[in-house]
């Protein structure tokens, strides 16, 4: 729709084979001076979004200005209204998505409103990508089984998602077993301009633009495509037409020079880039690429650094569109009139990158000289934790020493340092080592294999997730690695769980093409899915006897990922030490089997001859993996695939769907129930929210408390709140599925809240689980059911942390399930962008402790009554409000960005306030 258009620059498009008009930029830099054409990329496009939808309710001519003349040395204050021009989703976070708008109806329809009025109002597309778990591996018949057990587990969910296919205008979906969504928008989704035939005035053009519900979407940056990752109440929000809002943020130009060395990979690239980001201090941040280094950047390079955004800590990690991004189109097979009209319209805007592109104005900027870049590892629980491959073996032992703590305190400083390589021998005689050193022989289930395992053997190896399955050369150089390997006689080890998760299609194609996908296999890395799997916990079991023994002798056992998270819990209960690396070099540690290993050093087996075979000898160079890439990867491979996308295989065809605007809930259900969040809206808000007294500390949590943490996506035990309930239902412990699988029903949710194995409540500071201390009794209980004691007692409660809050995953079930129990408050030293607002969303205020201070510096240990003050009266964004905990009083800082976030509050949430909205729209 043409928009008021204040600033005259509604034009035509030179040049195209059909009338297409768009809001030209360059008029823009004409009408208010030159800063246009200096203003980050980035900007630029979130610029045109608003110069777009110019009106009178959500984008003013005030700030169309500001942002045209945006100042890189000072915070901005101004909130703009981004609407992105399309939403997409994945399963996990898709279905309390569409599970709250089926609700939405029915409330909307108690009010007297017009259902048709919950619809999304732009493309929606939702990807089946985090339901199938890694159950069988190692066999050509891995990938059918995990389909199969994939259907029977989730034919609920998948019946639910088919009626909301019908039910919604304007909402597709992509079946299971087709792609990772970040993967599938990348290579076929993303149009990077699109035309609205039916605009008023005729053809319009504008950038791609999005949010997803899941944090990487972010990967779309590389292709030059504006978006980010959301909560899912946020991108609900957007679907029904409430724009995005947000502080103009700053922009961090990150310049590339030089080209990466022989040996050195993207993910390499990535983990150092992510160390250097979060070191800098980028959250809530644009970082944008450029410089020379970008030329020597493939687009899937690319789109692996965009893609660790949130690893980083950014809003996003952005690059912007040059001849690299047509030639990946032309790669991935779109077709070519639209390759010349991107190209066409992204010179026209000034969007289009070339080496005579002006000095862009940022509000700072770091730079990094590819040719320093080494093969690196991430690890053991955080993915900004890099350690370059030569240092791994000692890095690994000065983790486990970290991770068993008291257990070696009777072993002398010197023989730790020997142990370690800090000093002396490598090795150390002393006996009391033996708690690092031991050994524990296990039969290997279902063989004749038997096994020792010790400290850092190497439990699972997987090639997964987004981040590196969608780059040819990380992907092509593990599968030569493996043939040089298999050539020289090498096996994986047997105690070692492989898998390869391709997210998308295409890589089987041009493996199997290249010869490569049968040495891989012969390392017992065949498919077993195309989906996220290992990458986001559903790596499925490991053999029984082997978790067995890592349970019985407390053995710290490892996980290696081509993933881009590691977090406490995530990966797998039995791998308690988690780290991330390229698929080459996960393919060498099943073979090494540990992470005790020196890559230099130590051989990963011998040949046929008795030969010592070296990584350095099965390592790919860089003109084989190229070489590879050119003679089997062709544009034919995505055109075939992607063509057939939306068919499925046949399990997906034959789930029966149901039609109707209403969906009929089944009050059965162990997957999807009614949400209670719209249960007691009414058109009005009865009051303004009040202070919060005598509240109670539910969890006292450390740095770096992710979503994981808050709402884990894996195993359900039959112990837990969650199994118990489960059990009470009927259901079976080997058909519990995941909380991920289960995030439909707000029952199995709220129990699953903070039911991370790896959580540390400070308030039990011996235990680690989902355990808190009940107040003022002093009972240790499980977290669920002391909020359900609490609730009874009718008492509020706070959640109080230390830095980075909410790190990770986008869930929004981080900030429902909180919510649920009862948590009115959330005080941390800070918080992560996509966490916050959910929060915010879900009606919860967020607090931080000033600069400076924390709960450990203002002496709070947690066992406090606490009052929060000033709500009622005195709730302003960036407000102070007063806090009373005991006999302690402080100020925090209200993190309440913008005056629509404070609205949002007071309406108790995000869609409350879009529902109020709606209904009293429709009768004023």
């Amino acid at each position: 729709m043409k928009s008021m258009d204040s600033y005259g620059t509604y034009r035509a498009l030179a040049g195209a084979s059909q009338k297409v008009h768009y809001f030209s930029l360059n008029a823009l830099r004409d009408k208010l001076g030159s800063a246009v054409e200096t203003l980050p990329f980035s900007l630029r496009i979130l610029l045109e979004n608003l110069l777009r939808h110019e009106d009178q309710r959500s984008v003013s001519a005030e700030d169309i200005q500001s942002l045209a003349q945006w100042d890189p040395s000072r915070p901005s204050e101004r909130e703009v209204a981004f609407r992105p021009a399309r939403v997409v989703l994945q399963d996990f976070t898709g279905v309390p998505a569409v599970v709250d708008l089926a609700a939405m109806r029915d409330a909307i329809a108690r009010m007297g409103g017009d259902l048709s009025r919950i619809n999304p109002l732009q493309p929606v597309d939702l990807v089946i990508d985090h339901s199938v778990q890694v159950d069988f591996f190692g066999n050509a018949n891995a990938l059918q089984r995990n389909i199969d057990v994939d259907f029977e587990r989730n034919r609920e969910r998948y019946q639910f998602l088919k009626w909301g296919q019908t039910a919604f205008q304007n909402f597709r979906v992509v079946p299971p077993s087709s792609g990772i969504v970040h993967q599938v928008n990348l290579e076929y989704l993303a149009s990077l301009v699109y035309v609205n035939q039916s605009a008023q005035g005729g053809a319009l053009a504008y950038p791609d633009t999005l949010v997803g519900t899941d944090s990487h979407t972010t990967m779309i940056n590389g292709l030059g495509v504006l978006g980010w990752g959301v909560g899912g109440i946020e991108a609900e929000a957007a679907m029904l037409g409430q724009p995005v809002g947000f502080l103009v943020p700053a922009v961090v130009g990150f310049k590339l020079h030089g080209r990466l060395p022989e040996g050195a990979t993207a993910t390499d690239l990535v983990l150092t880039v992510t160390q250097m980001l979060r070191k800098h201090g980028v959250v809530g941040k644009f970082v944008e690429f450029y410089g020379e280094g970008m030329r020597y950047l493939s687009l899937p390079d690319r789109a692996t650094i965009a893609n660790m955004a949130p690893e980083y800590g950014a809003t996003m990690g952005f690059f912007p569109v040059d001849d690299e991004t047509l030639r990946y189109l032309r790669f991935t097979g779109r077709p070519e009139d639209h390759i010349a009209f991107v190209e066409r319209y992204s010179k026209e805007q000034g969007l289009f990158a070339t080496e005579s592109t002006p000095a862009l104005r940022f509000s700072e900027t770091i730079e990094l000289d590819l040719a320093t870049v080494v093969p690196s590892i991430a690890g053991p629980r955080r993915p900004q934790d890099r350690v370059p491959l030569s240092q791994s073996k000692s890095a690994w032992r000065k983790s486990l020493c970290a991770f068993l703590g008291n257990k070696i305190s009777d072993i002398s400083e010197r023989d730790l340092a020997r142990w370690r390589g800090d000093g002396g021998q490598p090795e150390a005689a002393s006996e009391a080592m033996g708690v690092l050193t031991k050994r524990v022989p296990v039969s290997l289930e279902g063989t004749k294999e038997s096994c020792e395992l010790s400290h850092g053997k190497v439990i699972i190896a997987a090639i997964t997730s987004c981040t590196n399955t969608s780059n040819p050369s990380a992907m092509v150089a593990a599968g030569l690695l493996a043939k040089k390997a298999v050539d020289r006689g090498l096996s994986a080890q047997p105690w070692v769980k492989t898998s390869m998760a391709p997210g998308s299609q295409v890589v089987t194609d041009y493996l199997r093409e290249a010869g490569l996908l049968a040495p891989l296999e012969t390392l017992k890395f065949h498919v077993v899915g195309y989906g996220c799997m290992t990458c986001i916990g559903n790596s499925g079991p490991v053999d029984a006897a082997i978790a067995d023994a890592v349970k019985q002798h407390d053995l710290v056992a490892a996980a290696v990922l081509s993933g881009n998270r590691n977090f406490d819990g995530r990966i797998n209960p039995s791998a308690k030490a988690n780290y991330l690396a390229s698929p080459a070099l996960v393919v060498a540690y099943a073979l090494a089997g540990t992470m005790d290993f020196d890559f230099d050093r130590d051989p990963l087996g011998h040949d046929a001859q008795g030969q010592a075979v070296f990584l350095r000898d099965v390592w790919p160079s860089t003109e084989e993996v190229t070489e590879a890439l050119r003679r089997h990867i062709h544009p034919e491979q995505f055109v075939s695939r992607y063509s057939k996308i939306l068919d499925g295989p046949e399990a997906w065809r034959e789930v029966p769907s149901t039609a109707g605007q209403v969906y009929q809930w089944d009050e059965s259900s162990t997957y999807i129930r009614r949400p209670p969040f719209f249960e007691s809206v009414e058109r009005e808000v009865s009051s303004a929210p009040d202070d919060i007294r005598g509240a109670r500390v539910l969890a006292l949590l450390g740095d770096s408390v992710t979503t994981d943490h808050i709402s884990p996506a894996g195993s359900i035990t039959p112990d837990s709140p969650a199994g118990r309930y489960l059990i009470s239902q009927g259901v079976d412990p080997l058909d519990f599925n995941s909380y991920g699988a289960r995030r439909g029903n707000y029952e199995v949710m709220a129990r699953g809240t903070f039911a991370n194995i790896r959580l540390q409540n400070r308030l039990v500071p011996d235990t680690e689980g989902p355990y808190t201390r009940h107040l003022p009794s002093g009972e240790k209980m499980f977290i669920f059911d002391a909020s359900e004691r609490y609730r009874a007692e009718k008492v509020p409660l706070i959640v109080v942390a230390g830095k980075e809050y909410g790190t990770g995953s986008s869930r929004d079930w981080a900030a429902k399930g909180p919510l649920l129990l009862g948590i009115r408050a959330v005080i941390a030293e800070s918080f992560e962008r996509i966490h916050r607002s959910n929060l915010v969303g879900m009606g919860i205020l967020p607090l931080e402790f000033l600069a400076g201070e924390s709960y450990a510096s203002l002496g709070l240990k947690g066992d406090e009554s606490f009052d929060i003050l000033g709500i009622r009266t005195g709730l302003s964004a960036g407000s102070r409000l007063k806090v009373r905990a005991g006999t302690k009083e402080f100020e925090t800082l209200v993190r309440l960005d913008t005056p629509q976030e404070v609205d949002y509050f007071h309406h108790g949430g995000i869609l409350p306030y879009v529902l109020r909205q709606m209904i009293n729209d429709a009768h004023s």
